[in-house]
């Protein structure tokens, strides 16, 4: 059985990567807020944007993490094509539970529904990221602590999902994020728990890319998008009316300056 070691680099990958899935989660949040402030098209966009800013929070968080994940004795390299569908798999499905919320008139049921599917989405990108991991050895998984890692994505999803319906204010955005992105790191160390390799009496180099050669376009792609998320925001619209929150009864309109 190989070593598996989950910290080679102490406590630098986990603290970006916490950061990466805060940043994802409070993108998401802020966006879906000002959708669920707009109507017609503007809504669809602010509500495509929140997808985007969540599932690249998590896949980007992952990736990250995984940095920090090395099996001794053993190289590591990935499999592109698969890595890419899981980042496709991120967008996806948790544009699914988003758009779900943001135009059902059946909050409640909206919200289970949503936090379901995107729950089963963000574990379904965590594994297809595991699964695009290339070791001259085979992986196993324990399928006990999988399910938990499973819930833990179901639970985190729903609890996003509710945030996003009913947080209001950049002071309540800013401190539900980490809080999400707390949630979201818990289904990822779990997950990785439940491996186990058992490397091959033959050692050989395996196909695909190092982890490293993710870090540059990933930094660049993030670093830009950021930036462009800065400039939507700053041109929002400065007032919209507000709408109720699920369920903590009815609010105030709510007015927004452009940040």
């Amino acid at each position: 059985m190989g070593h598996i070691d989950h910290a080679v680099h102490g406590w630098v990958t986990p603290a970006i990567s916490y950061l990466a899935a805060c940043l994802g989660a409070l993108l998401a949040l802020r966006s879906t807020r000002w959708a669920l402030l707009t109507e017609g098209r503007t809504r669809r966009n602010w509500l495509t944007f929140a997808s985007i800013s969540l599932g690249l929070g998590i896949w980007s968080m992952h990736f990250i993490a995984m940095l920090g994940f090395a099996v001794r004795g053993a190289e590591i390299r990935y499999n592109v094509p698969l890595t890419v569908l899981s980042l496709v798999v991120a967008i996806l499905v948790v544009g699914a539970g988003i758009f779900t919320v943001g135009y059902s008139s059946r909050p409640v049921g909206s919200l289970l529904a949503g936090g379901v599917a995107t729950g089963l989405g963000v574990a379904a990108m965590h594994y297809l990221g595991m699964a695009a991991m290339r070791v001259s050895g085979t992986i196993a998984y324990d399928t006990t602590t999988v399910a938990v890692s499973v819930g833990i994505a179901i639970f985190a999803a729903t609890a996003a999902l509710w945030a996003a319906l009913n947080i209001q204010g950049t002071a309540a955005v800013l401190a539900a994020a980490p809080v999400m992105g707390v949630a979201v790191c818990a289904m990822h160390y779990t997950g990785m728990t439940a491996i186990s390799v058992q490397l091959s009496a033959v050692r050989t180099t395996p196909p695909g890319v190092i982890g490293l050669q993710f870090v540059f376009p990933l930094a660049v792609g993030l670093g830009t998008y950021v930036f462009s998320s800065a400039l939507a925001f700053a041109v929002a619209p400065s007032k919209q009316t507000g709408r109720p929150s699920v369920f903590l009864g009815p609010a105030a309109p709510l007015t927004v300056r452009a940040r």
